[in-house]
């Protein structure tokens, strides 16, 4: 194999009664000659490309389908059974960055058979060294075969959720915050948070199934293993579906908020407007006196020619007309007062949040025993 190729092994080693039989990388051939009943290798690759991947699979004899599924990303973890009992199982790992409030999404392809194990890593995902070092501690499971490294990439992969766990109810906890103080929070931040909520959980149940699926054919020193991941992934589970629901309610919530800020501004237009339009009307017949009195008509000219006739005329028609408008003005706002205070009744509060299941601080404590 060129140089070129050797950039894609992470490591190669062949394992034998439960232990590394040699320090260092195994060449590939090599590796692939070693494959039998007194041992397996575990050979981890990091986004290799098709020429390489095909070398690898003309090494281990594996199916064209099973390396192409390889090469490929997909939506959801699956187990798949191809001839010379060779199992292809899909990981989706996750990481969560704060800053973008986003769950970035890797795949782990493990190729799995009697002899070998092929670990082929893509895009964002955590590194399996930790995983065959704490393996390579275990000797007793190490002997047990090649499910045993199945469950050592399972496990850290499971472990791997609980920080996206705890970014995304972070970011959830102060979104519900700003909407149950009746402020309304940007609507493109609660979808934004659902659709990563929604991949997340895209990611992780399916994988309940095909860790059971794994555990009805492992070796029986490594089921009780098993038997633990799959608790720790169903805490994970339903922890990320109550998210999805709770980041729905919160989108209706902050829809009720946005609603009532709207309504709000329409009560204070309206008011606006009432103010307006009482300004027009009390000027409405002043204007129209004004107008009357500011003609030259003779009969005007000749008596309005004291000050008593001016006040009389003059102020007196101004004066009338606003006693009769300010009359009617107090008549018709008693009215609206008294329908108003019917339908004066405060706002109910907010239901306090229930607990739908295990939080994330539930989850990261059982990952830390």
């Amino acid at each position: 194999m060129s140089g070129k190729g050797f950039q894609m092994i992470v490591d190669c080693a062949y394992y034998r009664d439960g232990r590394r039989q040699q320090e260092g990388t195994v060449p590939l051939e090599e590796a692939a000659a070693r494959c039998g009943p007194d041992g397996f290798v575990w050979l981890g690759l990091f986004e290799p490309g098709v020429e390489e991947l095909d070398q690898v699979r003309k090494a281990f004899k594996l199916h064209d389908l099973a390396v192409e599924d390889a090469q490929t990303f997909h939506l959801r973890p699956k187990v798949d059974v191809y001839e010379g009992d060779v199992r292809l199982v899909i990981l989706r790992t996750a990481r969560y960055d704060d800053e973008a409030e986003q769950v970035e999404f890797g795949e782990i392809s493990i190729f799995v058979a009697p002899g070998f194990v092929i670990t082929v890593r893509q895009g964002i995902a955590g590194e399996l060294r930790a995983a065959r070092q704490r393996l390579e501690q275990r000797p007793e499971l190490l002997a047990a075969g090649t499910t045993s490294v199945l469950w050592a990439v399972l496990d850290q992969v499971v472990d791997g959720y609980a920080p996206v766990i705890a970014g995304l109810e972070d970011d959830i906890d102060e979104i519900e915050a700003t909407v149950f103080s009746a402020t309304a929070a940007p609507a493109e931040r609660i979808y934004s948070l659902r659709r990563e909520a929604t991949g997340f959980y895209r990611a992780v149940h399916p994988l309940v199934g095909v860790i059971a699926a794994i555990e009805r054919t492992a070796a029986a020193e490594v089921q009780p293993y098993l038997r633990d991941v799959q608790d720790t992934l169903v805490l994970v589970n339903d922890e990320v579906a109550a998210q999805r629901d709770l980041l729905s309610t919160v989108l209706e919530a902050n829809m009720a908020v946005l609603s009532v800020e709207q309504a709000r501004i329409s009560i204070r237009q309206n008011t606006t407007i009432e103010q307006l339009t009482i300004l027009a009307t009390i000027f409405l017949p002043l204007t129209f006196v004004t107008g009357f009195f500011g003609q030259n008509f003779g009969w005007l000219i000749g008596h309005i020619t004291t000050f008593t006739a001016f006040l009389v005329y003059g102020i007196g028609g101004l004066v009338v007309p606003l006693v009769l408008l300010l009359w009617w003005l107090r008549r018709r706002r008693a009215g609206t007062d008294t329908g108003a205070a019917a339908a004066d009744y405060p706002p109910p509060r907010p239901v306090p949040r229930q607990p739908t299941g295990p939080d994330g601080a539930q989850i990261r404590a059982r990952l830390k025993r």
